[in-house]
């Protein structure tokens, strides 16, 4: 397996990581531990070291599942978890929970977190939404103690905007920030992955696949169930899911000549952006896992990328990412 350097901070990783919401949390009820430990340790044997998960996933079910199957590979991999949502409360559908990053309720998130995980130390922390009622210098002051006293190794934040990740980055460098990037996201491409590589901060799309829509897998006629977090999503209208077919097409023409899958090369182009680019697919299933992995040797040349660059151009993605509520917690 490739390795990636997340920016300056020195953090190695594999090219490609494991995002593991979907195992407890988001696309239906949670999956069934023996086989997403299996598929966790499948991730392990194939040369995946970074797994990401959080603390609002389940909540806590995530970070227990991830921390109970990785124990036995704690030296080779690196877990990445966040904090920043009050999952206090007893709604827990994705999005429900209020920010909270207030110093004294990271540390308690941290504490928790430490434990399910079963780790001494969290190598990297995210601030999963910006949250505008604490200033970020006192969220990322809050981290760097936490940092000092050997529980974080490195910080990052996710879904930033650009002035905040500047002041984020002068009170504590920050090793990565996690957005939602792909050929259907590109909102990053404008403010974001300059300052990134201006800075040295690494990058760390989710959703690389656009939630399964970049597979080829889903079309107008794809039923989702109401557990389905996708099923409240304006992108995955069946009018929406129509329209964006161009684009599946798009990846299909160029997968067939690359003898590869829609999906490989979805994840081939993100990794040719940048060498500090690391995405994080989600899945829980091992031949998806499998595919995933083999988008590492799918090689794009400078034409190709051209090629999808400006057919990607003349499509028009249709239908906004995140209900109103959710897309205001983005880009602050």
């Amino acid at each position: 397996m490739q390795k990636r350097k997340l920016g300056n901070s020195g953090l190695e990783v594999s090219a490609l990581g494991l995002g593991c919401m979907g195992m407890s949390f988001s696309y239906g009820p949670p999956k069934d531990k023996q086989e997403m430990t299996a598929l966790l340790h499948a991730a392990v044997e194939r040369g995946v070291t970074f797994f990401d998960t959080a603390e609002v996933y389940g909540p806590y079910l995530n970070e227990e599942l991830v921390g109970e199957a990785l124990a036995p590979f704690r030296k080779q991999v690196v877990i990445a978890t966040k904090f920043g949502f009050d999952v206090s409360g007893g709604d827990h559908r994705p999005g429900a929970a209020g920010l909270n990053s207030r110093p004294e309720h990271i540390k308690q998130a941290v504490e928790g977190s430490l434990t399910r995980l079963r780790v001494e130390k969290i190598d990297l922390l995210y601030q999963h939404r910006v949250d505008p009622e604490v200033p970020i210098e006192d969220v990322t002051g809050a981290v760097k103690e936490l940092i000092q006293q050997g529980k974080v190794k490195h910080f990052g934040l996710s879904e930033a905007g650009v002035q905040t990740i500047r002041r984020a980055h002068a009170v504590q460098p920050l090793a990565a920030l996690q957005s939602e990037y792909s050929l259907w996201t590109r909102t990053p491409e404008k403010e974001v992955i300059p300052t990134l590589e201006e800075l040295g901060i690494g990058f760390v799309p989710f959703s690389p696949l656009g939630k399964g829509f970049l597979t080829g897998a889903m079309n107008e006629n794809t039923k989702l169930n109401s557990t389905d977090f996708r099923s409240t999503l304006p992108r995955f209208t069946p009018e929406a899911m129509k329209a964006n077919q161009s684009l599946i097409e798009l990846l299909g023409s160029i997968a067939q000549r690359k003898q590869a899958t829609p999906a490989q090369i979805a994840l081939a182009w993100l990794l040719a952006q940048k060498p500090w680019i690391v995405p994080i697919p989600g899945t829980t299933k091992l031949h998806r896992l499998d595919e995933n992995i083999g988008a590492l040797e799918v090689a794009l040349t400078a034409d190709d990328l051209r090629e999808i660059d400006s057919a990607a151009a003349e499509i028009t993605v249709h239908g906004a990412r995140y209900p109103e509520r959710l897309e205001q917690m983005t880009g602050r």
